[in-house]
């Protein structure tokens, strides 16, 4: 009953924090309104959670990194593939090594695997910290698009690289060819396990459903537990569970490109996944204010022990920590340009622009939601019993790190990102109003087929009016559409058409709630009517 009271506790924090955010200035980002959530009920309640690791682990990260799997978007992972694995797997390495170094020399006295397990988990991004803090900034649409596919890859790197470590510092034991091996058969079994379960799911799915019809509310359960399942199997079987949610979250972006889900399953599948997502990263957060009081007073312990130091040492490795973070972030972001130049056989030297956005990519390097998840899974003891030294004072790191990076970030990446000018890409404009076009021409045809079916039929006069309003719509937005109009004015004329149809669609709203308080109206047929405007207005543009 505690924990359950615990967790609404945490649940209520996390929504009064998207309040407070509203009303806070807009350039402070919601992690560290919710960090302060949080540690105002660490401070002021009386509350303390103890958190079992694996159990954390298991509820949080799974369903995270199945969901980054699931809307990664593919095309830019297509096209930017080589710059995302060299973030993601080659950055990553390269933190490992030379954070694990510089923290084991800054801090001698912390075991080596414990300095590595550090700089494990310290190398993942989180891109919802950096997209809430870009909220008013024009982050390009590319440099977004690689920041996410950085952040699904190195998370499972990363917190693949942190089991290691922790394994080696739980049994003392590492070897270098043991851990190849094992990595191997970790990424593969987990990468086959995870996308293997949810072929198997999809596919017992759409036989269902084909026989016996859809039900929105199983749908959504399936896709809620397909993360767990892949997780624990793929465990079980001694793989990498964070690889298998990642791939089963892949696959299920690529299962879905079929179609048969309905339309009401998919609207309210992702609206469930969305208050999903919210909440597991609220919580993380929410938990690291919660957390810090107790973890920052075995921190001061621990460095007090680590040479007689005081507590404001712990500031100073907190600084000297993310700077060499962010110096090895850009050195490493700088030649991975410099080297997708020389792939294209660009010889034209760095413009200011170039290096603002490999300035702006480095300070987007927030750390977040997995990387705290990640070390607070370090275990208590080692196996003969003794507790894990500096524990306290690692996890007081790792989330010191995580603030002093949003702070930066809030910060520099506004000023680094304004006025960034970046050519148009117009290619990708003419390829939107070219698949948009197909799509308009697709409905129309269908229409005017379903028409001539009822030529003969006793309604055929209704379907031929219907038919002709329908059909001046998609002919109008083929018309729109085509390949001789300037994709500004496209837009431009899209922007001021969603803006007439919110209109009118939040003033018919209006007058069916009024015709419902009034009982002009009967409250089933309003509820019906509402929920077709809100659709409507979602559609176009106006859920925000």
């Amino acid at each position: 009953m505690e924990a359950f009271t615990v967790a609404l506790i945490l649940l209520v924090a996390v929504a009064a924090s998207a309040a407070i955010g509203r009303m806070v200035p807009a350039a402070i980002p919601t992690p560290l309104v919710q960090i302060a959530v949080g540690g105002a009920i660490g401070l002021l309640a009386n509350i303390r959670v103890e958190l079992d690791p694996e159990l954390f682990f298991l509820v949080l990260l799974p369903p995270l990194l199945f969901l980054d799997g699931w809307r990664l978007p593919k095309d830019s992972l297509r096209e930017d593939g080589p710059i995302i694995i060299e973030l993601a797997l080659g950055l990553v390495v390269f933190t490992v090594i030379g954070a694990g170094f510089f923290i084991h020399w800054m801090v001698p006295a912390l075991p080596m695997a414990i300095c590595f397990a550090l700089a494990a988990v310290l190398s993942p991004t989180d891109p919802i910290a950096v997209s809430s803090i870009a909220q008013r900034v024009p982050v390009p649409p590319r440099l977004m698009h690689i920041l996410e596919g950085e952040s699904l890859f190195n998370d499972a790197s990363g917190l693949v690289c942190l089991r290691f470590a922790i394994a080696a510092a739980v049994t003392g034991h590492f070897s270098l060819r043991e851990a190849g091996l094992d990595f191997l058969w970790s990424a593969l079994a987990g990468l086959a396990l995870g996308a293997g379960l949810t072929i198997v799911v999809i596919r017992a799915k759409g036989w269902l459903t084909r026989h016996f019809g859809e039900e929105p509310g199983a749908q959504i359960l399936v896709s809620l537990l397909l993360p767990f399942g892949a997780y624990l199997l793929a465990e079980r079987a001694g793989a990498s569970g964070i690889l298998a949610a990642v791939a089963a979250g892949v696959a299920m972006s690529f299962a879905e490109r079929n179609g048969r889900a309905g339309a009401e399953t998919r609207l309210r599948r992702t609206s469930v996944w969305d208050a999903i997502q919210f909440s597991a990263n609220g919580i993380v957060f929410v938990l690291l204010g919660e957390q810090m009081p107790g973890i920052a007073a075995g921190a001061i312990r621990a460095v007090q022990s680590y040479g007689g130091r005081t507590g404001w040492w712990l500031a100073c490795y907190v600084v000297a920590i993310t700077l060499v973070l962010a110096a090895l972030r850009f050195c490493w972001v700088w030649a991975s340009l410099r080297l997708t130049l020389l792939r294209r056989r660009d010889q034209r030297p760095f413009r200011s622009s170039d290096l603002r956005l490999v300035a702006a990519t480095s300070c987007a390097g927030v750390r977040g939601a997995i990387t705290l998840a990640g070390i607070l899974t370090l275990p208590l003891t080692l196996a003969d019993g003794s507790p894990l030294p500096g524990r306290d004072f690692v996890i007081f790191l790792a989330a010191g790190v995580i603030l002093l990076s949003l702070l930066i970030a809030t910060v520099a990446l506004p000023l680094l990102l304004k006025g960034l000018v970046l050519p148009p890409d117009r290619d990708a404009e003419l390829a939107e109003q070219h698949v948009r076009a197909q799509v308009y021409q697709a409905a129309l045809r269908a229409i005017q087929k379903a028409e001539r079916a009822h030529a003969d039929a006793r309604d055929a006069p209704l379907y031929q009016e219907a038919g002709a309003r329908l059909a001046e719509f998609y002919a109008r937005r083929v018309a729109v559409r085509g390949e001789d109009r300037d994709p500004a004015e496209t837009r431009q004329l899209d922007r001021i058409e969603s803006e007439l149809r919110l209109a009118g669609l939040r003033a018919a709203r209006r007058e069916a709630l009024r015709l419902a308080r009034g009982r002009e109206a009967g409250s089933l047929l309003v509820r019906r009517i509402v929920r077709e405007l809100d659709l409507l207005e979602l559609r176009y543009g106006g859920g925000a």
